[in-house]
């Protein structure tokens, strides 16, 4: 509690019986002069609200530096005999920044105690209110007790008990206390809250900021669920502290049971140390650690595990091949980091090393940042060890840094995997209008190394053999059997780019968007002539150049009709693009640029290659026509139809180099094949989605995507489905199709039921599931997942789990994991 003081009377006459509603503005010396405030931890019971307005208050600076204290009642008395001096109904006192109320406040000036009864309020100036039937506190607030306690802090946690006492200023000792950080039920205050913990004793050391739980019992809604003889936390206002954290139970084929106890250390104000051991019944113990530090201008982290295996030959399978996992030692390092060295300039890092490719996705360490959570999220593909430096003007950006992929799949091969010397990009675009229209700059430099070429099979004859593994036959290495994905050799590359855009836009509501730019490369390569790479690209030294000069003009003309209903819109769009032939296709390789979808979304991309390491070129024609309907209730509907021509020159997409990037892609014959999309969304509950591309000659579907959601008042739901038409001379031989849903139902405010999956129609199977319910309020997560996932990890195929997700706020969280069936 804020200080009150010990008072007497000094200078100043006060009435015997007052009137009802006199102020009485006391001096009062304080002996041993005014006392510093000191928290104090206080109980829970409801009170009846007391009537009348507080008066206006001095401010709490004015309050804390005053010696004088502000009293407010019906009656204020004095009894000389006894030396004390007593305030009677409805009191309110002020006094160095916090203030009391009661029904009767008597301060003795012979033993220096301060006692207020009935309905007592002690409000803080840190915002802490004390509610009690009686306080009985010495002049320093340093010694006292309080009956029928309740505290309500300002971070929203409430503690209760018959009794609280307060001694040497910093421990106060409740007896037979409640504590929880839930907010009381609003339409009936006496209901258990979610979750609380009740205690013989609740020792509060301000001192060392901690509570200390004696014979405690966890209860939700109002059950006990955990008996604890004793444990311990830090009290609400601790943000950090040095102790055992919660601990996390998991279960495992490849390691058995897993108890894991971190512990914290809060070193200093700027870094601190995590240590969490994880026990295992089946591999032995894990050993984790992590060291973060925060520095004037960043922070940085060091993180590391490691286990000697007990059982090493869980990783070998049936058939006696050994897995990454097959051996004795077995850990990881991890370290990042990240400074400013300006408002407008950072520098960092990102480094992992590990002992083995599957470490990560065996034993899933808590403290790495590759840790998976969800079975849904995306799977672990890569470790990424980078340094880096970025920075960001107005209308300029700036961007460098140096790459190591550590691959995380046994079907990687790490001298496959290039290492990034730099790669370096820069955008610029210029404050004024040049020619009436925005002119920018970009420019990028790579330069990567690769030991080993990387090929990937394209036929099922080469797909059945091996022929493009790394010892196979050269001569079988040719275009018709193998793609060559990663060039063998350093390769480096500067690309430069200045680029002009205007619009106009004339009397008749017509859009002329003429542009131009002009682009030039400068390569250097050194290639290995591993087996086979010869029958793709030039071996050995070279050194090439190009450039692309780019010339065009883009046609929008908006149709709009507005009906009762509301408003539609059809836009003609139309795109002419002239330029020389792209050159020395397949003598440059391809490393940034293998990935083309054509679709909706680059229709009217100028170029349509998805990196720098190839450019678009010859004439080309974009054209198509865009349908809007908005109506006035709400919700649109879109539609958009178009096509790509080669005009004249070359087809950039009909030449392949060594990844066949543009080949049956839908632009590799002079009419493209025709894209599509069509969204509608009637309100805010529904929306539809669907990407179409089709053959320009028959019309087949080569491509589809729909999707759908809703949204109502509790339910949400999304489903996706995919058709892919096979692409061979990409690797994908067959046909895809599949189809994702994922679903949510609000029971109530706070439950939530879920539900998701995954099924691969052409293998006839799922590949992800996930059903799981869960509970979240502002003091309470409570969550329970049952996750099926399909992996391939030493002799895991599948991955059957049950996932227990319990965190309450101010005392922590755990998870307890849960192997079942099949699951490894």
């Amino acid at each position: 509690m804020a200080g009150l003081l010990s008072t007497r009377p000094s200078g100043h006459r006060l009435s015997r019986r007052g009137a009802a509603g006199i102020v009485a503005v006391l001096s009062l010396l304080v002996c041993g002069g005014l006392l510093a405030p000191a928290p104090i931890a206080a109980q829970e019971l409801t009170f009846p609200v007391r009537p009348g307005p507080l008066p206006k208050s001095p401010s709490a600076v004015e309050r804390a530096n005053s010696k004088q204290m502000l009293v407010q009642a019906r009656e204020i008395n004095y009894d000389y005999t006894n030396n004390q001096v007593s305030a009677v109904g409805n009191v309110q006192m002020y006094y160095g920044g916090a203030t009391i109320e009661a029904d009767k406040v008597v301060y003795d000036q012979k033993t220096k105690r301060l006692r207020a009864e009935g309905n007592v309020r002690l409000t803080e100036q840190d915002g802490k209110v004390t509610y009690g039937q009686v306080m009985d506190l010495s002049d320093d607030y340093r010694d006292g007790f309080v009956d029928s306690l309740r505290l309500d802090t300002p971070d929203q946690t409430r503690l209760a008990a018959a009794r609280a006492e307060r001694t040497s200023g910093n421990y106060t000792v409740f007896q037979n206390g409640v504590y929880t950080a839930c907010a009381e039920c609003k339409d009936n205050p006496k209901k258990p809250p979610l979750w609380q913990v009740k205690a013989a004793r609740i020792i509060h050391d301000q001192g060392e900021k901690m509570m200390y739980f004696e014979d405690a019992r966890l209860e939700f809604f109002g059950a006990p669920l955990m008996y604890f003889p004793y444990f311990s936390a830090p009290d609400p206002t601790v943000k950090r502290k040095t102790g055992v954290l919660m601990p996390s139970v998991g279960s495992s084929g490849k390691f058995g049971m897993s108890l894991e106890v971190p512990y914290y250390w809060a070193l200093a104000p700027n870094y601190d140390v995590t240590f969490a051991p994880m026990i295992t019944t089946k591999q032995g113990p894990m050993l984790q650690g992590e060291f973060r530090q925060r520095l004037m201008n960043g922070a940085y982290s060091i993180r590391a595990a490691g286990i000697k295996q007990w059982d090493p030959n869980y990783f070998v399978r049936s058939d006696g091949t050994s897995t990454p996992g097959a051996r004795d030692w077995r850990g990881s390092v991890e370290s990042s980091g990240q400074f400013a060295l300006s408002d407008k300039w950072t520098f960092g890092w990102d480094a992992i090393a590990l002992s083995d490719k599957t470490f990560l996705q065996d034993y899933n360490p808590n403290l790495s940042r590759y840790r998976q959570v969800d079975a849904l999220q995306t799977a672990l593909t890569e470790g990424v060890s980078q340094l880096y430096l970025a920075g960001k003007g107005n209308r300029s950006y700036f961007d460098a840094r140096s790459i190591y992929y550590l691959g995380f799949s046994e079907a990687d091969a790490q001298s496959q995997i290039p290492v990034i010397h730099p790669v370096i990009d820069y955008t610029y675009t210029f404050d004024r209008p040049i020619l009436g229209g925005e002119v920018g700059f970009n420019a990028n430099f790579t330069s990567l190394t690769r030991n080993q070429a990387n090929f990937d099979a394209i036929s099922t004859t080469a797909l059945n053999t091996g022929a493009c593994g790394i010892t196979a036959d050269p001569a079988l290495k040719t275009t018709s059997n193998c793609l060559l994905r990663g060039v063998p050799g350093t390769y480096s590359r500067f690309s430069a780019e200045t680029h002009w855009r205007r619009t106009i836009t004339d009397q008749y509501g017509q859009v002329f968007t003429p542009f131009a730019s002009v682009r030039a490369d400068a390569g250097a390569m050194q290639i290995k002539n591993d087996p086979g790479v010869s029958n793709y690209i030039d071996t050995g030294d070279t050194n090439l150049v190009r450039a692309m000069p780019t010339i065009g003009l883009e046609y929008r003309y908006p149709f709009i009709s507005v009906q009762s209903w509301g408003t539609q819109t059809i836009e003609p769009i139309a795109q002419v693009i002239a330029r020389p032939n792209e050159t020395q296709i397949g003598r440059w390789p391809n490393e940034d640029a293998q990935s083309l979808i054509f679709d909706d979304s680059n229709l009217f991309k100028v170029d349509k290659f998805s990196g720098w390491d190839r450019v678009e070129g010859g004439g080309r024609a974009n054209y198509g026509v865009q349908y809007t309907a908005q109506f006035n209730k709400g919700g649109f509907v879109n539609a958009l139809f178009g096509q790509s021509y080669q005009l004249f020159g070359e087809n950039s997409y009909s030449y392949g180099g060594t990844t066949n990037t543009g080949l049956n892609s839908g632009l590799d014959t002079t009419r493209s094949d025709y894209v599509a999309r069509v969204s509608y969304q009637p309100n805010s509950i529904y929306s539809f989605t669907s990407r179409f591309r089709f053959d320009h000659d028959t019309f087949e579907t080569k491509r589809f995507e729909l999707e759908a959601r809703a949204n109502f008042d509790r339910w949400t739901g999304m489903v996706l489905y995919g058709d892919y038409a096979a692409q061979p001379e990409l690797g994908f031989l067959n046909r895809r199709q599949g189809i994702y849903g994922l679903g949510t139902y609000k029971l109530d405010a706070n439950w939530v039921l879920l539900g998701g999956a995954r099924y691969d129609i052409n293998a006839e199977k799922f590949d992800q599931t996930r059903i799981g319910v869960g509970y979240v309020d502002d003091c309470l997560i409570l969550a329970v997942n049952y996750i099926t996932s399909y992996i391939y990890s030493g002799n895991v195929t599948n991955n059957h789990t049950i996932m227990l997700q319990l965190s309450l706020r101010t005392l922590g969280g755990t998870s307890v994991t849960q192997a079942v069936g099949n699951g490894q």
